[in-house]
């Protein structure tokens, strides 16, 4: 019988950094163009530089982390027109998600999407970065439960990108706004309701790519403070 691998094997290790690295730049404590050091990486978290590369190419390949050669790693910065583009299919690829959505949600998926709501509703106000989050696994949650998991991989990269061109180019998010749209957009799903629920999506997201205007670049920060916050 084949012993279960100890807590800290290397792909334990990994999935850890990965999650609170990503988490960090979801929660926009990490913005787009800090620098991502290995040996600083490496130092928080207790990893070897091989584990923080693996970590940093796996971001990489979700367009949240520039690899750049001879330069070391950096959180993603999106240009102007990938910011369009990225919009633009989220917008398109969650309409189909919610027709889908429409026909396959049962009373155990509404239920999960009203518990997430209580986790929305107990951020707002508390933190604006956990506020960030939630909204957008709001949408992912609803990818997963449609049923089809490449809607589920797509809907996750596509939110993510849009937290990184919201830091970069958006005004400040309001919670409020948010949990309420989504508190419809349920209702909208409980009802079977296919136009609102269509209605309620568009508009929601329209007033998410209302806020991606251009602002100032961010400031450089310290990544060793910002790591500590997400520690393992």
């Amino acid at each position: 019988m084949t012993s279960p691998a100890p807590a800290d094997a290397p792909a334990n290790r990994n999935e850890i950094v990965y999650k609170n690295l990503r988490r960090a730049i979801i929660e926009q404590a990490l913005l787009p163009g800090d620098k991502l050091p290995e040996d600083i990486i490496g130092e928080r978290y207790g990893v070897s530089r091989t584990i923080v590369r693996s970590v940093l190419t796996r971001l990489f390949s979700e367009g949240l982390v520039d690899l750049r050669p001879n330069r070391g790693a950096a959180v993603a910065r999106p240009s102007l027109e990938e910011a369009h583009d990225i919009f633009e299919a989220r917008r398109c690829l969650e309409r189909d998600v919610a027709r889908r959505l429409l026909q396959h949600i049962d009373e155990a998926g509404l239920a999960r999407l009203e518990r997430h709501l209580a986790l929305e509703e107990a951020a707002r106000g508390r933190s604006v970065n956990e506020s960030i989050r939630l909204s957008g696994e709001f949408h992912i949650l609803m990818a997963e439960l449609s049923g089809n998991a490449v809607f589920a991989r797509y809907v996750n990269e596509t939110v993510s990108r849009c937290s990184l061109i919201l830091a970069l180019y958006g005004r400040p998010h309001s919670s409020e706004c948010a949990v309420s749209e989504h508190r419809e957009i349920v209702a909208g799903l409980r009802a079977r309701d296919e136009r609102r629920v269509l209605r309620l999506l568009e508009h929601h997201l329209e007033a998410v790519t209302a806020r991606a205007l251009l602002s100032a670049a961010p400031e450089e920060r310290d990544i060793r403070k910002i790591l500590d916050r997400y520690g393992a």
